[in-house]
């Protein structure tokens, strides 16, 4: 997610409030023990080797460039950041990288686009799919940086044909070049194989501070395109080549949906599912959500289309309005998800200003026969604390994740619910299911099993094949590397000079609550935890170094995703996350996609 006018800096803060809602909702957990018990950090260190967890830098195998709308060369001088480089003959993808101008490029002003390709460096928030024809078919993507001090990104893929080992097919998503940013990486395959990139397309100058300046008129780079767009790419099924996507539609870009005025009209926060179950009445289905703010007030879409064998689709309906409370206008995150009948579901969070964005709550909505009409809104959780980290200058993310489960219990498909909660000390995530279609959600279980209290972040959900639940997040509990130690120097720590929210002493050798790994907790579809937490990084990593500016160069706020990949086959569990760690093939320290694999238990 993005922050370019009021309802994207809300973001940074965006909770979820709802007035009213009725004791069916989930109680917020008071962070009791964890069902699995406490664990200590001895013991989770050591589970990434005791569990035979593999890890892939994914975005260091090849190196993409392109040619970006807007060029942009303010640099910072500490934590590792480099600014904007050409790419000078570097790209070994195979991608257009823009020699000439790309077709969405034309119309562009006096002095854009960018003059020549540039070197794309960091790669963060991700996503992750397994083909459901190929489980050694995986598509990886994130966000693309050109330049992390100024936010300039489109966004890029990763694909592996051997089961993650190796991610051959490399580059930036083509298509939408024309626009300054490509936000929000999300996907989905269909059951032909056929892989569906939702892209959020938006236009941005920058003024001389190097803010974002998003209003109309002539400061605007590319005028012959809307100011933002919600927009679909197909990766067609057999594609073994980076420049293989359909980026048009009816004879323009895949539009779902398109704003002339980025200030007013404001789409933000996009989603996408597809039935894949042949049993389904509704095979191959394509749902597609999104956020339009609308001044201040926010409306939530859904649109969808059909599938078809050779990578099209028929055209996307006339987009709807989701049901939502009454006269609480601040809706977004949409979650959607089909269970094996057909049903799709998705939470939504709201929010309310009047509460400063401080609380949250979850509510439910879902369709029954085929997108065409909508129930809900149904209560899931309420009162849930936005969290700040502590010691970092990066954001919190996504306040929750959703999935749904694939076996039945209790004669439905549950539904599952994880979210952060920072009403504590320290931030924490909770776990809540409904085995009744969303009537009623079970008491918060604690997911997080550290000894000590350390921020525990970003949750992101998932269901295996055979119904196992995770939960995969951001962990803090292990301290920095020590000062001298091969950790330290392969961390970068050094580099780590400047973090006004941290009042020790920098670089952060042996600090607390300050460096991140990744983790996963697993559970049974009824959430009788399995084992206790994993740790599925192999080296601690610093959130510091080279972190992009949402708000730009001059902003003190920075960025690790608001989210990232999860998924599954039948025997393995992956993963795709940030790391700055330089392990012999990231000298600079950049963000880059770590891909870690796990058996699923």
């Amino acid at each position: 997610m993005v922050s370019r006018s009021i309802p994207r800096f809300l973001h940074f803060i965006l909770v979820l409030v709802m007035v009213g809602l009725s004791l069916t909702a989930a109680p917020v957990a008071a962070s009791p023990a964890p069902p699995q018990g406490m664990q200590t950090d001895a013991a989770f260190a050591a589970s990434y080797a005791a569990n035979n967890v593999t890890n892939v830098t994914a975005t260091t195998q090849q190196t993409s460039c392109y040619r970006p709308e807007v060029p942009y060369f303010g640099t910072l001088t500490t934590n590792g950041f480099t600014g904007m480089s050409a790419c000078n003959g570097a790209a070994t993808t195979g991608e257009n990288i823009g020699t000439t101008p790309y077709a969405t490029q034309v119309g562009s002003s006096s002095g854009y686009p960018a003059s020549t390709p540039m070197l794309a460096k960091d790669h963060s928030e991700s996503d992750i799919r397994v083909d459901p024809t190929n489980s050694k078919h995986l598509i990886g993507q994130s966000k693309w940086f050109v330049s992390a001090e100024g936010y300039n990104h489109l966004l890029g893929f990763y694909e592996s044909f051997d089961g993650g080992k190796t991610w051959s097919v490399q580059g930036h998503t083509p298509g939408y070049e024309g626009w300054t940013d490509n936000t929000d990486p999300v996907g989905a395959f269909d059951g032909f194989g056929n892989f569906y990139s939702l892209i959020l397309p938006y236009l941005f100058s920058y003024n001389s501070t190097g803010g974002h300046v998003t209003n109309n008129g002539s400061s605007l780079p590319n005028p012959s395109i809307p100011a933002e767009a919600v927009a679909a790419a197909v990766h067609p099924a057999g594609s073994t080549n980076p420049n293989q996507w359909i980026v048009t539609h009816n004879g323009q870009p895949d539009y779902l949906m398109t704003a002339s005025n980025a200030t007013t009209n404001d789409p933000d926060k996009q989603w996408i599912t597809i039935d894949t179950n042949p049993a389904s009445a509704h095979y191959n289905r394509i749902y597609a959500m999104w956020t339009l703010f609308v001044f201040n007030p926010s409306v939530v879409f859904v649109s969808y289309a059909d599938a078809h064998a050779d990578g099209t689709h028929t055209d996307w309906s006339t987009p709807q309005t989701l049901p939502t409370i009454n006269g609480h206008p601040w809706d977004s995150y949409l979650l959607p998800h089909v269970t094996p009948d057909g049903t799709v579901w998705t939470t939504v969070t709201n929010s309310s200003p009047k509460q400063g964005f401080l609380h949250n709550n979850i509510y439910l909505v879902f369709s029954r026969d085929g997108g065409v009409t909508w129930q809900g809104p149904l209560p899931v959780a309420n009162s849930i604390t936005t969290p700040t980290y502590q010691n970092t200058t990066f954001r919190e993310g996504i306040i929750d994740t959703f999935a749904v489960g694939n076996t039945l219990v209790n004669g439905n498909y549950p539904l599952y619910m994880s979210y952060e909660d920072g009403s504590s000390s320290t931030t924490n995530i909770f776990l809540t299911t409904s085995t009744d279609g969303g009537s009623t959600w079970s008491t918060p279980i604690l997911v997080n099993d550290n000894a000590s209290p350390v921020d525990e972040l970003q949750p992101n959900l998932n269901v295996a094949p055979d119904g196992t639940v995770s939960v995969a997040f951001y962990d803090r509990r292990l301290a920095c590397p020590a000062q001298g130690s091969p950790e330290a120097a392969g961390a970068g720590l050094a580099l780590d000079t400047v973090n006004p929210n941290y009042t020790g002493a920098l670089p952060p050798y042996g600090a607390t609550n300050y460096c991140l790994n990744t983790a996963i907790q697993f559970y049974t579809p009824t959430l009788q935890p399995i084992g206790n937490n994993i740790r599925l990084s192999a080296n601690t990593w610093d959130a510091q170094l080279n972190s992009p500016h949402p708000g730009g160069i001059s902003s003190g706020g920075t960025f690790i995703g608001d989210y990232f990949g999860n998924t599954a086959t039948n025997k393995y569990e992956y993963t795709t996350s940030v790391s700055t760690f330089n392990d012999g093939t990231n000298p600079n320290f950049y963000q880059q996609q770590v891909v870690s694999r796990v058996t699923v238990p």
